[in-house]
């Protein structure tokens, strides 16, 4: 009878314990506006705080798509907005060229939900190994699409006239890995015979490839 108890009270602690895991921390001051002036993400003294942390002003501005993607992506998170700090959302307005495209990356800390205000894009993301299956999607102005957390996706205008596309992410700081960047504009390098190697190319093929990031 003990032992049935005590297996009784183990599995609710437990049960306590995943539902704790699995929620948000509650915030424990009203807001921690990020302060400039420290090393680290301190809190700015509340009595110093302005209108200004919390206000940002530009995203009714076309990006320059003049690049060889033909995309300019405008981020709005804890950089550009010091009063983000803690909160866990952050936005981007990304403009796109005909045919433009947001190349295959991928954010380590916030899933993204995307918004066209202007145009038609090709969306898509691909699952993690071994299954590696593209999920894609044709959108348009008004449509909505998911990208989850830590997995690559892209975009791709597929019209004739310029797009544009509003992405809301679960964090301050979502951070951003461009795939072709980080492999082959790394500083230093990665080997060539290591990329060479993973993606099964002549090594001069990757040589060229990194001459271009």
């Amino acid at each position: 009878m003990a032992s049935a108890h005590f297996l009784f009270l183990a599995l609710v602690a437990l049960s306590f314990t995943v539902v704790s895991l699995a929620a948000d921390h509650g915030p424990l001051q009203d807001f921690c506006v990020a302060d400039s002036t420290s090393q680290g993400t301190y809190c700015k003294d509340p009595k110093l705080v302005q209108a200004n942390d919390f206000f940002f002003s530009g995203l009714h501005l076309t990006g320059n798509t003049s690049n060889p993607v033909g995309s300019k992506v405008t981020p709005v998170s804890v950089a550009q907005i010091p009063g983000l700090n803690t909160l866990g959302i952050s936005l981007a307005r990304i403009d796109y060229a005909p045919w433009g495209i947001n190349p295959p990356h991928t954010h380590p800390r916030a899933s993204e939900i995307l918004t066209v205000l202007e145009g038609r894009l090709e969306v898509g993301f691909v699952t993690s190994n071994p299954q590696n299956k593209l999920t894609t999607s044709i959108l348009n102005k008004g449509d909505v699409f998911v990208f989850p957390v830590g997995l690559v996706h892209f975009q791709r205008n597929v019209g004739h006239s310029n797009a544009i596309a509003i992405a809301a992410l679960s964090s301050q700081n979502p951070g951003v890995i461009t795939i072709a960047n980080s492999l082959f504009g790394s500083t230093p390098d990665i080997s060539s015979d290591i990329l060479a190697k993973a993606f099964q190319l002549e090594k001069n093929a990757v040589i060229n490839l990194q001459s271009k990031f």
